[in-house]
């Protein structure tokens, strides 16, 4: 009998080493060797999200650009927030979205700066005429070698963008958010099993998946779910940023139990399935995608 119909998820997507490579701030996917495949040609849509309004931070490239690539093929209007410099691959998800008959906004804000979170919920608003489905993606994630060359800048900003961007965005998208509504947040492995080169950055994600759980027990009595998505090692421009100690890019995922990294595509029916009415019973969960190592809160 043969089993033709089955693929083995260890060799459904790139599992090589990866090229040594690295990029200046801000990296950009088209640069990456192999271009991470965030469902540009794959992802097929089924009308999931019809009319729904998104806004998806970090929503130019990797996950982020998963979601939005797949938001707009189920229907929804996306607007992404990405960090200024980034143009030509928050460019490209526009036309993606655009032909697929939906309307995009490119919002190029750095989480950083005062206001920024509260002002792309504002013009998500102006522009679609509603908010109902928020997706908090963006995040810092910088490797340093040592405790001592971790800076206070940094933690101080990997902080403001991984965590404190989230609650005030949430506390600006409150108001428009009626019942039906959705949150996902995406945290991280890192969350539960942290890193010793990504001490900010772990904590900041064990911070998140913490915010997550409360956020739902706030929400859910209002008919508002929230969820997150906890990544294993997926290929993104995060991993060529800093975001990986010198000499550990080809190795990148390898250690994971189906033996390589991910790509952002394989996240995006999660994100997908927690925005859209078929995750109705669901909220105040957070979902591994890992590759087979486990996430418990």
């Amino acid at each position: 009998m043969s089993d033709s119909h089955l693929v083995d998820p260890r060799k459904l997507y790139y599992s090589d080493k990866f090229p040594e490579q690295e990029q200046d701030t801000p990296a950009i996917q088209n640069k990456m060797s192999p271009k991470p495949d965030c469902g540009e040609e794959s992802y097929k849509g089924h009308n999931r999200l019809e009319g729904r309004n998104a806004l998806i931070t970090g929503g130019d490239s990797g996950i982020g650009r998963a979601a939005a690539i797949a938001y707009a093929r189920e229907g929804a209007n996306v607007a992404i927030q990405f960090f200024p410099g980034e143009e030509e691959d928050a460019n490209e998800v526009k036309d993606i979205i655009e032909k697929e008959g939906r309307k995009a906004l490119l919002l190029p804000y750095d989480l950083r700066d005062d206001n920024a979170a509260t002002e792309i919920v504002e013009k998500t608003v102006e522009a679609f005429g509603a908010l109902d489905a928020l997706v908090l993606n963006a995040a810092q994630q910088i490797a340093q070698p040592s405790l001592d060359e971790l800076s206070m800048k940094q933690v101080h900003d990997t902080f403001k963008v991984n965590i404190i961007s989230m609650f005030e965005t949430v506390k600006a998208a409150e108001s428009h958010l009626k019942p039906g509504s959705t949150i996902v947040t995406t945290t991280s492995v890192q969350s539960f099993s942290p890193s010793a080169s990504l001490l900010d950055y772990a904590a900041t994600n064990g911070a998140v998946s913490n915010f997550t759980v409360s956020l739902a027990t706030y929400f859910t009595p209002k008919g508002i779910r929230v969820n997150g998505v906890a990544p294993g090692p997926i290929w993104t421009p995060l991993q060529l940023d800093d975001g990986k100690l010198d000499g550990d890019v080809p190795e990148f995922g390898q250690g994971s139990p189906l033996g390589r990294a991910g790509q952002p595509v394989e996240l995006a029916p999660v994100y997908v399935l927690l925005a859209s009415p078929e995750s109705s019973y669901i909220s105040g969960e957070i979902y591994g995608v890992t590759g087979g190592s486990p996430v418990t809160l």
